[in-house]
């Protein structure tokens, strides 16, 4: 067996490093459901929680947290996120740092709503 590197990740390297996620290319086209009870596509959410009312706070702040971390397409953002909910959750929610990374560097006024959050 060689020690010579094939491609792929780095080693060592972690899977959320590697890991693509989706940002959507305007916050205007996010323009998902803002009240009522929603429920995930089991492939966004296999948590056997998926139901959220989105009245709720806490639940829908872990909505966010998990489409943001799990969607693979444009379409699981435009379909489950709402602009303007999102920038008023962006500072209390709990996301890998690469996700919010990417996020703010596509949206500065994500970024700017954290520092004054601070």
């Amino acid at each position: 067996m060689s020690d010579a590197h094939t491609g792929g990740a780095p080693a060592g390297s972690r899977y959320a490093d590697q890991r693509p996620y989706v940002v959507a290319d305007r916050l205007d086209d996010l323009r998902g459901p803002t009240s009522g009870v929603v429920s995930l596509d089991r492939r966004l959410d296999w948590s056997g929680r998926a139901r959220y009312d989105l009245s709720s706070p806490r639940r829908l702040a872990r909505m966010y947290e998990i489409v943001l971390r799990e969607a693979t397409a444009p379409d699981d953002l435009t379909q489950w996120l709402d602009g303007a909910t999102l920038l008023r959750l962006w500072p209390s929610l709990v996301l890998p740092p690469q996700v919010r990374h990417l996020w703010e560097a596509r949206f500065p006024e994500l970024a700017n709503a954290r520092r004054h959050a601070a």
